[in-house]
């Protein structure tokens, strides 16, 4: 136990001392610059929206790509300013971020195609945030495009991360109006034309008031015809996403008009044969 009494007590409280004032300034300034940054690129990027009519998806990708690489550039320095508290030598942690730079260049060949994959969906304006895609068999709206991964959130609420290399075919569904597609069965001892005729005048009452239709909706005719029904489509297009409201809204005036004229809309029926008890004994 003779060696703790060699320690130097106050050297060495001295020292923890100035390290946890080191470490204290430098989270402080970490956190108000990263929060003073971060305000920077979001006004930055509004004002280029504004001014250059940069569309407000696109102006969201850059920004959250910018706070990105803005986050990942500070993180490297604080951890660097850590490190140099301790006494180590910065410049060989700098050389050694160089040297694993190069390994991940030859070894971590996913990583580099994340990162180029990534470049060129940006560069290319493939996708953008909040437009509805399809992406490696999913659906969903796009919340974020990152360097490495692209963020979507499925219509079920599931987050996907895909890793941008994956992104080998991408379908953007909203670079142009939508398509409605309502069909609507009527029985088959029904006059068709008439049955036509209801739904079209109801067709035209829903678009006269709902700005979201863009087109139509148009009657175009029997589609099917079906074991007990004779199906009729009905095709509108709409603006981007709102195609499955204007569905339903067209479902149900579809219903109501026929339901209006006596026009029957077939189900299943149930037929249930009761015999005599006295007839069974």
């Amino acid at each position: 136990m003779d060696w703790i009494q060699t320690i130097d007590w106050q050297a060495l409280g001295t020292k923890a001392l100035t390290v946890g004032l080191q470490l204290a300034g430098i989270l402080i300034a970490f956190f108000i610059i990263r929060a003073l940054g971060k305000k920077m690129i979001s006004n930055s990027f509004s004002k280029m929206s504004e001014k250059q009519n940069i569309g407000e998806g696109r102006a969201a990708t850059l920004e959250r790509l910018a706070l990105n690489v803005f986050s990942y550039i500070l993180l490297f320095i604080l951890a660097t300013l850590i490190v140099g508290i301790f006494e180590y030598d910065v410049t060989a942690l700098i050389a050694g971020a160089g040297i694993v730079g190069l390994a991940v260049g030859f070894g971590a060949q996913g990583l580099v195609s994340d990162i180029v994959t990534g470049f060129f969906i940006l560069l290319e304006k493939q996708l953008e945030v909040e437009e509805y895609v399809t992406v490696a068999g999913l659906d969903g709206v796009v919340e974020e495009v990152g360097l490495r991964t692209t963020r979507i959130r499925g219509f079920d609420g599931t987050v996907h991360y895909i890793p941008n290399r994956e992104i080998g075919s991408l379908s953007n569904h909203s670079r142009s109006n939508m398509r409605a597609l309502v069909d609507i069965s009527i029985a088959y001892n029904e006059n068709i034309d008439q049955a036509m005729d209801i739904m079209q005048r109801a067709c035209d009452r829903v678009a006269e008031n709902d700005e979201r239709i863009k087109e139509g909706p148009h009657v175009v005719g029997v589609q099917t015809l079906g074991d007990s029904d004779v199906v009729i489509r009905i095709l509108s297009q709409t603006a981007n996403m709102e195609q499955w409201a204007v569905e339903r809204d067209l479902r149900k005036a579809m219903k109501e008009s026929l339901d209006e004229y006596g026009i029957e809309i077939p189900f299943p029926h149930q037929v249930n044969l009761y015999k005599n008890e006295k007839e069974a004994e």
